[in-house]
């Protein structure tokens, strides 16, 4: 079965490499060995004359392999586990005198040792975790097979045969797309990489099509549904493209490590004209704004199409496709979300927030970033790679942030060796271990080049991870999973084990208290909505006998949700004077016209306020983060909620601000209802509504949802979501 190119160099056989699941080379029809006699007639040998898979729907094949809800009409069966084929013959078949098998075919150089070409042999039983065909009947001229994949096989899509033997050489029947055959990866199997053994986890991590993505700040945190669509029409062709086009070898893709690092690759465009084009500067006029995405159907079938990167995307984005590629292929997934996820650039396990002799931020200095919150993806497998203990889940990231092995890719790294400092584990477990352990260091630059440290917070980053619960839309806190609680014995182990592993602090802070003072300063910012005037309002507490006078600054900026400041909209500087064991609070009025005009699409603030109390020269640092309420689509429906009937689905929004919305764009999306659908709005004025109406038939009964996102050049980031309840079709 293996093909030679022809080319050999060096006394070596060139095989070109197997890299492209698309790619085919069908095998002889007829493959004859010697001398053959001139009265060899392939009719009186056994012939194939037609191959039944059972791949309907409701076939036991694709319901107890649990690939029933693929819009597929291949057979989608997951490796480890048997399946049932039939073969009819031009004649009833005797074992003691016919001999054939079934042969599995993937790409263009197909090789047995590689796992490429797949000779199945009919035995008497079938052995766990092996190959194996077993004839279970035999009817006339009918013969039924129980065939069983090894649970370590490629998956893709392979190429069926069926081949006999003769005295004579092998008669194999011809290509017959209607046998394609998907082989996944398989949760339910225990001898597989991916094997979770609690089925309400598998049913929420391989199964579930629609996910909830959480947003927004520590303090106020948001969630937004998102439709995976793994099952949808032409995804799961996607995702085998998508590892075509990173020429990844056909050898390697049974292996989920080798598979997750690939999509952390691939996902995005960075390097290697990817899936998703990331934009982080607000600008969209060439794409699709992230924000107005609702799931990653429309995302990989374009990219399928088109063969060039979608634009546009950020992390829950890059996340939410990255999900659908993990659970499309049968790896159990989540997204999950780190508010004030540090991005380290130098790794060196702090945050530097360099300041000027007065207070302000040296932005020039100031390269580490917080985000307000990122997302990432983990994947459930086993690592053989490493020691025992630190398989389960795996953090792979599709965000680019920083470069991995050459490419921008992160993961998989082990949950458990982050926790525990062994950041030496493969890969990329330094950065990860940063994103969520980090120190915030303050820093003032003396004008005479020395760097004097002022003030460590060591609970501001990775303060709270979480995910989406099983079963249900609320939070699932998972902070402990990645990190001890602060100020535990084992907390402060993990961290020297991770220094001890090559996580450097060039700068050293040990002894650094962070209040030397009796003073202390925080602040708190008022729920604010979109297009209306707040207060901020900064408390000083003196805690000891002294008189003081303290010089603050409060620096107001919007930011993007990723920590980096686009535009400072307030700078005030005031004098507050503290008596002996006494608060004052001062109360800083912000106006809706000063950030208005520059506002970023997520509507992120970020307030930084500094101190420095004159007596002692004490620097006093805090800063917050907030979210503006921005208001939401309407989403309603009129009539049955039944498979098969028509239903009329409304969008509707009210613009609250005192300007025109122009160039208004509504997405809708609901998996098992709608098919992925936009429209456009000249104008929305101030006040005004507008609504939508579109005509579905749901497909999927059970639980659904309805999606919809509004963008316009002046607001973005608006969403609507309505729970439905879609009921089967009425038996006759």
């Amino acid at each position: 079965m293996s093909e030679s190119s022809g080319a050999t160099f060096g006394g070596r056989r060139a095989i070109p490499p197997n890299t492209s699941n698309a790619s085919e080379n069908d095998p002889p029809t007829v493959e004859l060995q010697g001398l053959v006699p001139r009265s060899f007639n392939l009719q009186d040998y056994l012939n194939v004359t037609a191959v039944h898979l059972f791949k309907e729907r409701l076939d036991s094949n694709k319901v107890d392999h649990h690939t029933d809800k693929y819009n597929n009409n291949k057979l989608i069966v997951r490796r480890g586990q048997s399946f049932y084929i039939q073969i009819d013959f031009n004649r009833p078949y005797n074992p003691r005198r016919d001999l054939f098998r079934v042969e599995y075919v993937i790409g263009r150089y197909p090789q047995e040792n590689k796992g490429t070409y797949i000779p199945v042999p009919v035995v008497s039983e079938l052995q766990s975790g092996k190959w194996g065909a077993k004839v279970i009947m035999r009817e006339d001229r009918s013969v039924r097979l129980s065939v069983q994949s090894s649970s370590d096989c490629i998956v893709g899509k392979f190429r069926m045969y069926v081949a006999v033997w003769t005295p004579y050489g092998v008669i194999r029947t011809s290509r017959n797309p209607e046998t394609d055959t998907y082989i996944l990866f398989n949760p339910w199997c225990e001898e597989d990489a991916v094997y979770l053994d609690n089925e309400k986890e598998r049913e929420e991590y391989v199964l579930n099509d629609i996910g909830v993505i959480f947003y927004g700040d520590f303090s106020d945190i948001k969630s937004r549904s998102w439709s995976y669509g793994q099952f949808e029409d032409g995804i799961l062709d996607a995702c085998l493209y998508v590892m075509d086009r990173a020429k990844m070898d056909l050898s390697g893709r049974g292996n989920p490590i080798k598979v997750s690092r690939v999509g952390s690759a691939m996902i995005n465009a960075k390097d290697d004209e990817g899936v998703i084009a990331g934009s982080w500067d607000n600008v969209y006029a060439y794409g699709i704004p992230p924000s107005a995405w609702t799931g990653s159907v429309d995302i990989l079938l374009e990219y399928r199409s088109s063969e060039n990167p979608v634009r546009y995307g950020q992390c829950w984005v890059f996340a939410g496709v990255f999900n659908t590629f993990l659970r499309c292929l049968g790896i159990p997934a989540r997204v999950v979300t780190n508010y004030f996820s540090a991005h380290d650039n130098n790794a060196n396990l702090q945050l530097d927030i360099f300041l000027e002799e007065d207070g302000n931020v040296n932005s020039k200095l100031t390269k580490d970033s917080v985000w307000n919150y990122h997302c990432w993806n983990e994947a459930w497998m086993t690592r053989p790679d490493l020691p025992i203990g630190f398989g389960g889940w795996q953090v792979v990231d599709s965000t680019p942030q920083e470069n991995s092995d050459g490419m921008y890719r992160c993961g998989p790294a082990s949950v458990q060796a982050i926790k525990h400092g062994n950041v030496c584990f493969q890969f990329d477990a330094p950065f990860v271990f940063a994103e969520v352990n980090s120190d915030l260091v303050y820093i003032t630059a003396k004008k005479d080049g020395t760097h004097v440290v002022e003030t460590l917070d060591t609970t501001h980053i990775g303060k709270l991870i979480v995910t989406k619960q099983v079963g249900g839309d609320g939070i699932k806190d998972i902070t402990d999973t990645y990190k001890f609680q602060e100020g535990q014995e084992e907390e402060r182990l993990a961290l020297e084990t991770a220094l001890m592993y090559g996580a450097k602090k060039p700068l050293s802070t040990e002894g650094v208290v962070k209040s030397r003072s009796d003073v202390h300063m925080n602040f708190e910012v008022e729920n604010a909505v979109l297009g209306r005037d707040f207060k901020v309002t900064i408390t000083f507490r003196n805690n000891g006998p002294t008189h003081y006078t303290i010089t603050a600054y409060l620096s107001g900026n919007i930011t993007f949700y990723t920590g980096v400041a686009k535009a400072e909209f307030k700078k005030e500087t005031f004098d507050v004077t503290l008596e002996p064991l006494s608060f004052k609070k001062e109360e800083m009025l912000i106006q809706a016209g000063e950030y208005m005009g520059q506002l970023l699409e997520q509507a992120f603030l970020h307030f930084f306020v500094t101190a420095r109390v004159n007596e002692t020269k004490d620097v006093l640092a805090k800063q917050k983060s907030i979210v503006l309420t921005i208001p939401k689509v309407i989403i309603k429906v009129h009539g049955a909620q039944v498979v098969g009937s028509d239903m009329v689905v409304m969008v509707e929004f009210t613009n609250p601000l005192k300007e025109t919305l122009k160039n208004i764009w509504i997405y809708l999306d609901g998996p098992g209802v709608t098919k992925p659908i936009r429209k456009m709005f000249q104008e929305i004025r101030p006040n005004s509504t507008v609504q939508w109406e579109e005509v579905c038939r749901p497909w999927v009964s059970g639980p659904r949802k309805l999606m919809a996102s509004l963008t316009s050049d002046r607001l973005r980031h608006v969403y609507g979501e309505l729970d439905l309840q879609i009921q089967r079709r009425p038996s006759m």
